[in-house]
C-alpha cells in the first residue's frame, strides 16, 4: 500500500471512529457520514486490527468505549485541534490575499453606506472572492461560517472579537412641510399631540425613550403610519406624514438636503449604542480577514461617512 493510500485509509478510519463516539451508534454515524453501516463497521474493525486493541464494545442498543478507546478518542481530538491551529496559523501568515471572504452586513445600513467600502476592497483584491449577505436578522457568525460581520448594537456573544467602528444614535426628524402644518414640539411630552411614525422593530415599541443628560422620559408614540421597515418609514416622513425616530445614518442625506429637519435636537432618542466590526474568536486571524478589518477601520478612521452630513 502506498503512503497516500495508507493516509487516506487512516483518515477514513479516524473519521468513522469519531463519528461513532459523537453520534452514539454505528447507524447514526453512518447517516452522518453518508455511508452504509457495513462500511463504518469494516473501518472500525480494520482500525482495531491494525492497532491490536479493542476500542468499542458493541451491543444491540448502544456502544461503549473501552479504556483504550477512551484514551484513543482523547488523543484524536487533541490531534484535530493541533491540525486546525496549524491551518489557521498558515492562513494568518499567508501574505497573498486569495480564496473567499464571507461577510455579513446589516440590510439598509449595508446597502446605503457599507457596500461602496466593500466594493472598493474587492476591486483592490481581485484574487479574493467576496461574498456579502445583507440582512437585519441576528447572524450567528461562527455557526453560519462568516469570516467577518458588521453589526449595530451591543455584543452579547463572548466567543466573538468586536472592534468598535463608531457610535450609533437615533434622532427625531420631520419634513419642513409637516412642521409648517403643526406646532414644532418643544418638549417630548408634546409628541403625544403629533403623528409619530411607528417602527414595530424597535425593542420599546410603541414607546420612544428620550434622554437629556441623566433625565429619561418614555413617550407613547402613536400615529397613522406603522411599519417594520425603516426605509418605508423614511419615505413616509419625506411625504410629510409625521415625525420619524430613526438611526442617524438612515436620515443623514435627507437632513443634509433639507428634506428632513431635526426635531427636539437636545434630546437623544434611545441611548447611544455602537457599530462594530466582528470576527470569530480564533487564535490566528486569517490574512484576508485581517486585511478587510484594516480596510474598514481606515474607512471609519475620520468618523462614520454619514456623520459629515449631520449638523
Amino acid at each position: 500500500m502506498s503512503a497516500s493510500s495508507f493516509a487516506s485509509q487512516q483518515s477514513d478510519e479516524f473519521a468513522a471512529f469519531i463519528a461513532i463516539v459523537r453520534a452514539g451508534s454505528f447507524s447514526a454515524a453512518a447517516l452522518k457520514l453518508q455511508r452504509h453501516p457495513s462500511i463504518i463497521s469494516k473501518r472500525i474493525a480494520s482500525l482495531e486490527e491494525r492497532l491490536g486493541v479493542r476500542l468499542i464494545e458493541r451491543s444491540t442498543r448502544r456502544i461503549k468505549l473501552t479504556d483504550a478507546g477512551e484514551r484513543f478518542y482523547e488523543r484524536l481530538i487533541e490531534a484535530a485541534q493541533i491540525l486546525d491551529e496549524a491551518e489557521q496559523e498558515a492562513g494568518h501568515l499567508s501574505k497573498e490575499i486569495v480564496g473567499s471572504l464571507r461577510i455579513s452586513l446589516p440590510g439598509a445600513l449595508g446597502r446605503m453606506w457599507l457596500s461602496p467600502i466593500v466594493a472598493r476592497f474587492a476591486q483592490a483584491h481581485p484574487r479574493l472572492t467576496v461574498h456579502t449577505d445583507y440582512s437585519d436578522k441576528y447572524v450567528d457568525v461562527i455557526a453560519e461560517g462568516y469570516d467577518a460581520c458588521i453589526r449595530v448594537g451591543a455584543l452579547e456573544d463572548s466567543r466573538l472579537i468586536a472592534n468598535r467602528l463608531c457610535s450609533h444614535s437615533r434622532i427625531l426628524c420631520a419634513s419642513p412641510q409637516y412642521l409648517e402644518r403643526h406646532t414644532r414640539p418643544a418638549h417630548p411630552k408634546e409628541l403625544a399631540n403629533h403623528n409619530c411614525l411607528g417602527h414595530t422593530g424597535l425593542r420599546t415599541y410603541p414607546e420612544w425613550v428620550l434622554y437629556q443628560g441623566e433625565e429619561a422620559l418614555a413617550v407613547t408614540a402613536r400615529g397613522s403610519f406603522v411599519s417594520n421597515d425603516g426605509e418605508a418609514l423614511l419615505d413616509a416622513a419625506r411625504q410629510g406624514i409625521g415625525i420619524l425616530g430613526s438611526s442617524n445614518w438612515l436620515v443623514a442625506r435627507d437632513i443634509a438636503a433639507g428634506t428632513l429637519v431635526p426635531v427636539l435636537p437636545g434630546w437623544a432618542f434611545d441611548r447611544q449604542s455602537a457599530i462594530y466590526f466582528i470576527r470569530p474568536s480564533v487564535k490566528f486571524t486569517p490574512s484576508k480577514t485581517a486585511v478587510f478589518k484594516a480596510w474598514v477601520e481606515k474607512a471609519f478612521s475620520s468618523g462614520a461617512p454619514w456623520e459629515k452630513l449631520l449638523p
